[in-house]
């Protein structure tokens, strides 16, 4: 394969809500899933891997994927479907160097561009060169070859993750430009947020493309029960919130968000089922984004709910796996963020978690700078089951009307604030607030799973994806002439 290189330059039960099957996962630990492919046994060959399922915890660190599974364990009886991958050790897994072209610490957009193009690119960009070159995306490259393509993820859909497979543009924030990218691109299933993009109403050209999308033969859908009953053949574009979707704990306890909006793995469900409708194969990341955000917010709650939900959207591609030889799942993330931990004497607060109602997010949404402290604590009351003390109720007051700084400077948003004060009851706590330059869990199953090597760079997940998808007279960069 020939590329050039780039420069360097009122409240749901938790427990009821997991028994509906909206977080449910599958039975992995019994034995019974996952017992036919035959590629796992064997070496496989260029071309076995009709199917790619390319899955993305974004910001997970170690302390997330073991956190949620240790949860689950504790507090509902299973693993987590990744964890249960490794048990039974049905997957070739290894450590990821998730460097991009500017730093040991990547963004999501040039993470996810460093496998959606096959080369390290600057932070902040989408699968281009410093030289402003475009570098052939993965869904153009599987969609030129004949295959189906899609995008499902809880951030808007345009955000930098999903538009690392996608899109190029300079500036990972130019989403307007990526919408019109994958419109003109073609690709056949969209699901996440960001009606902001796609309304008249919120662009400053004031193009309608939920209209265009419609004119260009797209069914598209603005509800939860529209996605579930959609059983079709055309493209398919579902929006279904304004910005990002919710987190999935406020989800799970607010009737309009659990009436309207599908949850990840519904998402990926009919992603899947409408992929699957083309004989020759398809393409689909699913991202599951605001894991990272919690972990921007150092929100207990809304990181380890996130992360469950997006172990049920695994659990839902390997369930279209299941005794297939013909579809190779990818599970990842694209950097760890900063990196939770729970520590010594906190087992206990797992089990205070699995009784919160809300998120830290939606906590700081409640109070503004004339919040008094009773009203601070019992919002975070309500929302934790925790009653915080009143001078950490007067901390996290200054720290809303910007007259508190901590020791560690970044760390003195209200977010991290309250994450901080939480951690006094749940002993679950934060090395920071950003990214982090660890190597980072790869996992994967199916074939092409045996090309998982102890110690992987980046870039060579685009190479085994393509590989195994019998694309490579597609991915040649000089056959690109599209910026």
């Amino acid at each position: 394969m020939s590329r050039n290189k780039v420069s360097k330059n009122g409240a749901f039960s938790r427990r009821d809500f997991l028994k509906t099957g909206a977080l449910s996962g599958i039975a992995l630990g019994s034995g019974t899933l996952l017992s036919g492919c035959a590629s796992n046994n064997g070496k496989a060959h260029p071309g076995d891997a009709k199917n790619i399922i390319f899955m993305v915890s974004d910001g997970m660190s170690s302390g997330t994927l073991t956190n949620t599974d240790q949860f689950l364990r504790r507090n509902y009886g299973r693993p987590s479907n990744w964890i249960s991958l490794y048990e039974q050790k049905r997957v070739g897994r290894g450590l990821m160097d998730m460097s991009s072209a500017s730093s040991i610490i990547t963004d999501s957009g040039a993470a996810s561009s460093s496998w959606g193009c096959g080369q390290r690119v600057t932070n902040g960009r989408i699968n281009m060169t410093d030289e402003e070159q475009a570098l052939k995306p993965v869904l153009k490259i599987f969609r030129d070859a004949g295959k189906a393509t899609g995008l499902a993820t809880t951030t808007t859909i345009t955000h930098a993750t999903p538009a690392g497979f996608g899109a190029n543009v300079m500036a990972r924030g130019d989403e307007a430009t990526i919408a019109t990218q994958y419109l003109e691109r073609g690709y056949d299933v969209l699901l996440g947020g960001g009606n902001r993009v796609y309304s008249p109403d919120r662009r400053d050209d004031g193009r309608d493309l939920y209209n265009e999308h419609t004119q260009a033969g797209y069914r598209v859908v603005r509800k939860r029960e529209d996605l579930k009953s959609f059983n079709g053949s055309e493209k398919l574009l579902g929006i279904f919130f304004n910005g990002h979707v919710p987190y999935t704990l406020d989800h799970m306890n607010i009737e309009e968000y659990r009436r309207d909006i599908p949850t990840l793995a519904e998402m990926t469900e009919t992603a899947i089922q409408r992929l699957s409708r083309d004989p020759n194969g398809f393409i689909l990341q699913v991202e599951g984004g605001r894991v990272d955000h919690a972990a921007h917010s150092n929100d207990a709650g809304g990181l380890i709910y996130d992360q469950i939900a997006f172990d049920d959207a695994i659990g839902k591609a390997l369930e279209f796996a299941e005794n297939r030889d013909d579809t190779l799942v990818i599970i990842t993330t694209d950097h760890g963020n900063a990196n939770p931990g729970l520590n010594s004497g906190g087992d206990a607060g797992l089990d205070r978690i699995a009784e919160f109602r809300h998120t830290n997010n939606w906590c700081l949404s409640q109070l503004d700078e004339s919040s008094s402290i009773s009203r601070i604590r019992e919002t975070v009351e309500y929302a934790s089951k925790i009653e915080i003390r009143r001078d950490e109720a007067e901390i996290l007051r200054k720290t809303i009307v910007d007259e508190y700084e901590t020791l560690y400077r970044a760390m003195s948003r209200p977010g991290n604030v309250l994450g901080q004060i939480l951690a006094n009851y749940l002993s679950f706590n934060w090395v920071g607030r950003s990214h982090t330059s660890d190597y980072v869990e790869l996992g994967a199953y199916g074939p092409g799973s045996d090309r998982i090597r102890p110690f992987m760079l980046n870039t060579d997940m685009f190479d085994v994806m393509v590989e195994m998808g019998g694309v490579q007279a597609y991915a040649d960069l000089e056959t690109y002439q599209e910026a």
